[in-house]
């Protein structure tokens, strides 16, 4: 596991867990008020509009929705631009960690800097950074409940522009392995390579019985199912001790390692974390999820729906 210095705001776990195992990857809006200005915040916002049919993927920069209402001082990364490999055939793959150190430098973070992301939705796109940056060595919290628990809270926002600061020289970072890709989770799912595959999407598309953004429908063989959604309690991350419950009854006798995927690779970050909060470090996420598998149809997929496969 990637060690993460100590940050200024208290502890992130004000809901009365006593498990250290799992600290620093979060952090409470009410913390993260008191010393604002000590962080880089990042908004990591898309929007991703619920599919109509299958095969239905819009994907939005949440730049807009940003510039309406943020949390002061915080800057917007583009998750479909340079937080992205260029040019990749899929949208959200994850840059080479060169890439990924520059795009933070561009926007005022480099070595030392202390790094909260958050996001308008569910947590999953802050996730998604968070991930990303654990993968290249750089540790940050995800704000916990997003935009929603900040201005529940009746906390600032502004619609004012950010400055990030100039002259910030990119990170020296290396790839921690974090990732997998499509002949890994093959491997996987053949039984060839050790390891459980576990679907953060909703039982309703696990099953394959829900229309899909994806070129079809269900999920790779050998998968278990904790749904992303299932983690969150009104809107933020549930307690370590409930999450424990959970991921001990979805993973019962799993191999290790553990490789989460979604349709995108972006709510699997969010089981990431969660998994990540209560203490496991045998995790990968597969990049390219359904949106590549699904798209080879040379790949196995089942369905509980026999007309989706």
């Amino acid at each position: 596991m990637i060690e993460e210095k100590p940050r200024a705001v208290r502890g992130d776990d004000s809901r009365g867990d006593d498990d250290s195992r799992g600290d620093n990857v979060l952090v409470a809006a009410e913390d993260l008020a008191r010393d604002l200005a000590a962080f880089v915040v990042i908004d990591a916002s898309v929007s991703f509009p619920k599919p109509r049919f299958d095969g239905d993927y819009r994907p939005e920069s949440g730049l807009s929705a940003w510039s309406d209402a943020h949390i002061p001082g915080s800057v917007h990364v583009d998750l479909l631009g340079e937080f992205s490999a260029p040019d990749a055939p899929l949208h959200f793959t994850r840059p080479e960690p060169e890439h990924l150190a520059a795009a933070l430098a561009s926007i005022g973070s480099g070595p030392g800097t202390d790094i909260v992301v958050y996001d308008a939705g569910e947590m999953t796109w802050a996730s998604r950074v968070w991930w990303m940056l654990r993968n290249i060595g750089i540790a940050a919290r995800v704000l916990d409940g997003g935009l929603a628990r900040w201005t529940e809270l009746g906390l600032p926002v502004s619609s004012e522009p950010s400055e990030p600061r100039a002259g910030i020289e990119p990170a020296d970072v290396t790839d921690h392995g974090l990732w997998r890709d499509r002949d890994d989770v093959l491997a996987v799912s053949a039984g060839t390579a050790p390891g459980t595959l576990l679907c953060a999407l909703d039982p309703e598309h696990f099953a394959g019985t829900a229309t899909t953004r994806y070129a079809r429908r269900g999920r790779i063989p050998g998968s278990r199912n904790l749904p992303a959604k299932s983690l969150l309690d009104v809107g933020v991350l549930r307690t370590r001790s409930e999450l424990a419950a959970q991921v001990e009854s979805a993973l019962a006798a799993a191999a290790r390692p553990l490789v989460v995927y979604c349709g995108g690779g972006v709510s699997a970050c969010l089981v990431a974390l969660a998994l990540v909060r209560i203490g496991h470090d045998d995790i990968a996420v597969y990049d390219g999820s359904l949106a590549e598998w699904a798209e080879d149809p040379t790949l196995p997929m089942i369905s509980d729906d026999r007309r989706a496969v």
